[in-house]
C-alpha cells in the first residue's frame, strides 16, 4: 500500500494537470490548473453555452475548451506562419466579451490600441452561424482619447445590462486604470458614441502600479470583477518583470458610469489564495456557473514566453 500511495504521488506531480482544492479565508479556492504549451499569450477568455473561448495576443486563432480545460477547436483569424505574429504587428487581441440578442451569440475582440494602426482592430464571430469578420477600431479608439485618456491600452471587456465596459490598462510611465462605459449596441452607431470614462482604483506609489487586465460581469449581482496585476514596464508597448495578480470586485456596477473614480469593493491577493498564482501574470478571467455560495471561475495568464496557463477556481459570493 505504501509503495502504490508513492506512485500515484509522483504520477500526480508528473502531469500537466494538477487538482487541488482548499478554501481560504476569503472564500476563495484554486481547483485545476493548466499549461496550453502550444498555445501563446493568452490574453483573454469568455464562456458561453458550455464552451470557453480563449485569445492569445499574437495567437492566430481563437481556441475552444470545454469547461475542463481540455481543447476542442480553434477558429482561424490570422495565418502568419509562426505560432506567434510578430510584436511589433501583432493585432494585440487583448479583451474578449460575449453579447446575445435576438439573433444569436456573439464573440466580441477587441484589440488594444496601444499601437496604430496594427492594434485598432476588432472582430465579431456569430456562434450559431460560425460566420466571422473583423472591423475598425479606430473611430472608437479616438473618442475615447478625446474623453481625455492620454495612452490607450485596451486589456478587458464586459457586456452589462446596460452598458459596454472596456478597461484601458495604465503603467508605471502612465500609472491610471480606465473604465469606459459605452452604449451596447456601438457597433450601430457611425463614429459617433455615447461614452463615459472613469479612473478605477488609486494609485499612491507608481512603482507598485497594478493593471487593470481584464473584465468579467457577474449580471445577478451586478458586480464587475476585475483581473489586475503588476508588471515593471513604463509603457503600453513592451512587456516587464511579472509580479503579484490580484481579482477587484466592484459591486452595483451599472449605476456608476457617472462616477469619476471607481474603487474595488474588495481585493483578492490570489498568489496568498494559492501559491501557484506566484509569477503568473493573470489578464483575465469569466464566471462559468454558480454552485451555492460561490461563483465558479476560469482564468488565463500569459507566461511571456510563448506558452499559456489556465486555471478553474471558486469564489465566495460575499
Amino acid at each position: 500500500m505504501k509503495n502504490s500511495t508513492i506512485i500515484l504521488v509522483f504520477s500526480l506531480i508528473a502531469s500537466s494537470w494538477i487538482l487541488f482544492s482548499c478554501h481560504k479565508k476569503d472564500g476563495s479556492s484554486l481547483i485545476l490548473v493548466k499549461e496550453l504549451n502550444d498555445y501563446p499569450s493568452a490574453s483573454g477568455v469568455e464562456y458561453l453555452d458550455g464552451n470557453l473561448y480563449a485569445i492569445g495576443d499574437d495567437a492566430n486563432n481563437l481556441l475552444i475548451l470545454d469547461t475542463n480545460l481540455n481543447i476542442k477547436d480553434s477558429i482561424s483569424l490570422y495565418s502568419y506562419p509562426e505560432k506567434r505574429i510578430p510584436k511589433n504587428i501583432k493585432p494585440d487581441l487583448e479583451a474578449v466579451a460575449t453579447y446575445r440578442d435576438n439573433t444569436g451569440s456573439v464573440i466580441f475582440l477587441f484589440g488594444s490600441g496601444s499601437l496604430s494602426p496594427y492594434r485598432n482592430t476588432g472582430w465579431w464571430y456569430y456562434i450559431q452561424t460560425n460566420i466571422k469578420d473583423s472591423f475598425s477600431l479606430k473611430s472608437l479608439y479616438q473618442q475615447i482619447k478625446d474623453s481625455g485618456i492620454a495612452e490607450i491600452n485596451i486589456e478587458g471587456a464586459c457586456f452589462t445590462n446596460n452598458f459596454l465596459i472596456l478597461a484601458s490598462r495604465g503603467n508605471k510611465g502612465y500609472p491610471k486604470n480606465h473604465l469606459v462605459f459605452i452604449e451596447k449596441r456601438f457597433w450601430e452607431k457611425e463614429n459617433n458614441y455615447n461614452l463615459d470614462a472613469a479612473l478605477i482604483g488609486s494609485q499612491d506609489d507608481p512603482s507598485s502600479f497594478r493593471g487593470v487586465s481584464g473584465l468579467s460581469y457577474y449580471q445577478k449581482n451586478d458586480w464587475l470583477i476585475a483581473t489586475v496585476s503588476t508588471e515593471n514596464t513604463k509603457n503600453s508597448v513592451k512587456d516587464g518583470p511579472i509580479g503579484k495578480s490580484y481579482l477587484w470586485i466592484i459591486k452595483d456596477i451599472d449605476s456608476k458610469e457617472s462616477e469619476k473614480v471607481i474603487k474595488p469593493d474588495k481585493i483578492i491577493d490570489l498568489e496568498t489564495t494559492d501559491h501557484r498564482f506566484k509569477n503568473k501574470k493573470i489578464e483575465s478571467a469569466c464566471i462559468t456557473s454558480e454552485s451555492g455560495d460561490f461563483i465558479n471561475l476560469v482564468l488565463v495568464g500569459d507566461n511571456d514566453n510563448g506558452s499559456s496557463t489556465i486555471f478553474k477556481m471558486q469564489l465566495r459570493k460575499d
